[in-house]
């Protein structure tokens, strides 16, 4: 079993950027990401990390402007959040499983979710 704390949430201007955190409760091997989900909108897919930190993966929308990383000597993965844009305003989950990044990415649902942080981004 395993715990997932989420934290950093809040507001930002569009273009500011924010650090989201997310401590496990354990030392992990799994898979770590995050996903999102805003009003009225499905869950969706943001980044995934392996536990060596050499594979990620990226949704689209966030390419070029997010970075995943973790460490691992504080059960702890972080997502860095530049050059925010309104559309990226959701409740971001932190999200761990066995899945590899790749199946993750494809679609393959986490086994363990936090309770979500908001992120607002005001225009």
């Amino acid at each position: 079993q395993v715990q997932l704390v989420e934290s950093g949430g809040g507001l930002v201007q569009a273009g500011g950027s924010l650090r989201l955190s997310c401590a496990a409760s354990t030392y992990t091997r799994y898979t770590m990401g995050w996903f999102r989900q805003a009003p009225g909108k499905e869950r969706e897919f943001v980044t995934a990390i392996g536990w060596s930190n050499s594979s990620t993966s990226y949704a689209d929308s966030v390419k070029g402007r997010f970075t995943i990383f973790r460490d691992n000597t504080k059960n702890t993965v972080y997502l860095q959040m530049n050059s925010l844009k309104p559309e990226d305003a959701a409740i971001y989950y932190c999200t761990a499983g066995s899945a590899s990044v790749s199946a993750q990415a494809a679609g393959v649902m986490p086994r363990y979710w936090g309770q979500g942080t908001q992120v607002t981004v005001s225009s």
